[in-house]
């Protein structure tokens, strides 16, 4: 039986935001994960949704001031996110559904972070993902995350990127036709979007301390797929996957939930 068909398979919703909230009931309470400046579930459109993000809400208004975007999307923020365990932040709080768009791949923790949200889960609850896939991204050149490298910095448990990894990403990062993120097709020689001097100055932020916003985590849509199932057999994770859109442009969409005896041993 081949990698794909292993897995199921959801039919194609029109847009990204329906393939993000597929299964999600809006008056259930739910939490979206860093949606900065481009909320998939606002609370002005009737979710009942609480917001974790790295700055309060007139932090990112004032990040974002010089970007040309709708600031009046940003919503306010319930839980401002230091690194500190998803169940610490929202103490006993559990939610129908979580929400994470583009985040997985930077937690410096991928196993933690999944443990993480499914502590907080309720039962029968899922968590939606939108991730990048790497083949249409400014990751194309880097090696795809290794269970072993996942396993491995789970036990460690770090709260920051490690030196490799910001050589890694200094170095291998790309642009294609002068784009950070393509589509399928997209024409353009890839280019260096930094340079060694960067890496090397990284590496001694890193070492001092400095926390970068960087992918962490590479994947392609089946690498990432066969990880969870790998994880989940291995006991590491007690999510599995529920429902899956392909890749459309640069990123993928998984939807995990709660295996039932997983349920019952975070309750």
């Amino acid at each position: 039986m081949g990698v794909r068909s292993m897995f199921r398979r959801a039919a194609k919703p029109r847009d990204r935001n329906e393939i993000l909230l597929q299964g999600i009931d809006r008056r259930s309470l739910g939490l979206e994960i860093g949606p900065s400046h481009r909320p998939t579930a606002a609370k002005r459109d009737g979710f009942n949704v609480r917001i974790l993000d790295h700055l309060d809400a007139a932090g990112l208004r004032a990040k974002y001031a010089d970007h040309g975007l709708d600031l009046d999307a940003i919503e306010e923020v319930d839980y401002v996110w230091r690194g500190e365990s998803l169940e610490d932040l929202v103490g006993g709080t559990r939610f129908a559904w979580i929400i994470a768009s583009h985040v997985i791949e930077h937690v410096p923790d991928f196993v933690g972070f999944l443990r993480s949200c499914e502590r907080i889960l309720a039962p029968g609850g899922v968590l939606s993902l939108a991730v990048p896939d790497k083949r249409y991204c400014f990751d194309c050149e880097r090696e795809n995350s290794s269970l072993a490298r996942v396993v491995d910095v789970a036990l460690a448990r770090p709260t920051n990127h490690s030196p490799g990894i910001a050589a890694e990403y200094f170095l291998k990062v790309r642009r294609k036709g002068g784009q950070i993120s393509w589509h399928a097709g997209h024409a353009g020689a890839l280019e260096p979007i930094h340079g060694l001097d960067d890496a090397l100055a990284a590496m001694e932020r890193v070492r001092e301390g400095h926390y970068y916003d960087l992918h962490e985590w590479v994947f392609t849509c089946d690498s990432f797929r066969q990880l969870i199932r790998d994880l989940g057999d291995l006991k590491l994770i007690g999510l599995q996957e529920k429902l899956f859109a392909p890749t459309r442009g640069c990123e993928f969409f998984v939807t995990l939930e709660r295996r039932p005896a997983a349920a019952q041993a975070a309750a």
